[in-house]
């Protein structure tokens, strides 16, 4: 399986339109569409997982592509970074 990162997505995108274009290239094991936790709207990006050919023919495809008037910024993810970042703030007195 091969992870794709799916940029520059309009916030109303949802995961079945997501998957429904994808699907058109393959195969799609996952599909997620990340959401804003506080409006509950889409972020502006998400992931699918497809097999390694069908993905790499996806992301030929669809990188650029218009959807909601945005164009698509498709390619492989990028393992995520586990460098603890995040939080602090707290003062050392």
């Amino acid at each position: 399986m091969k992870k794709i990162y799916v940029g520059n997505l309009p916030f109303s995108a949802t995961d079945d339109e997501l998957r429904k274009l994808f699907e058109e290239h393959g195969t799609v094991e996952s599909c997620n569409v990340i959401m804003d936790k506080q409006t509950g709207r889409a972020r502006g990006f998400g992931f699918i997982e497809m097999a390694e050919a069908e993905a790499d023919a996806a992301i030929q495809a669809l990188n650029g592509v218009s959807m909601g008037d945005r164009a698509l910024n498709v390619n492989e993810a990028r393992p995520r970074r586990d460098d603890g970042g995040g939080g602090g703030g707290g003062r050392s007195w």
